[in-house]
């Protein structure tokens, strides 16, 4: 982990992660009570997504199934390719499993992404700088002396 003293501010809290994680297990759960097919499968992009995945997992109380990709596009720094490389394939057969499409088209995704999080370098969560900072409890402003 790198120093909490590396950080400008944290963002959301670990208590806010939670409590937003625990509303989202239990509207995931009613919506998918009874569904056919089961079980929910959830895709954690690695390895950012790890401690979400491992959380929002344990809320859920339907039955799921977890896999994970990984998707890079920063290597070690801060700049992305502008292109995800894009690697292992998915274990859990998808196929005729209901698929949300929470987001269609990387357009979407940029807009939203807009709104959600101001622009700032975050880390904590599973989101790292140089692979430190993922195991903080929660999303953080990392500063900009630490990666310029």
């Amino acid at each position: 982990m790198g120093s909490e003293a590396e950080i400008e501010r944290v963002l959301w809290t670990e208590e806010e992660i939670a409590r937003r994680v625990a509303e989202l297990g239990a509207a995931i759960s009613a919506d998918f009570k009874g569904a056919v097919p089961s079980p929910v499968v959830l895709v954690g992009v690695a390895t950012g997504a790890f401690l979400f995945l491992a959380d929002i997992a344990r809320e859920i109380t339907v039955p799921v199934a977890i896999d994970f990709v990984r998707a890079e596009s920063y290597g070690a720094g801060t700049e992305s390719s502008g292109e995800p490389r894009i690697s292992g394939d998915l274990k859990i057969d998808v196929e005729g499993k209901h698929v949300e499409d929470i987001v269609d088209t990387g357009n979407t995704l940029s807009r939203l992404m807009s709104h959600l999080c101001p622009d700032y370098f975050v880390v904590g969560y599973g989101m790292d700088y140089a692979e430190l900072y993922r195991n903080l409890p929660y999303v953080g402003i990392l500063k900009p002396e630490m990666y310029k």
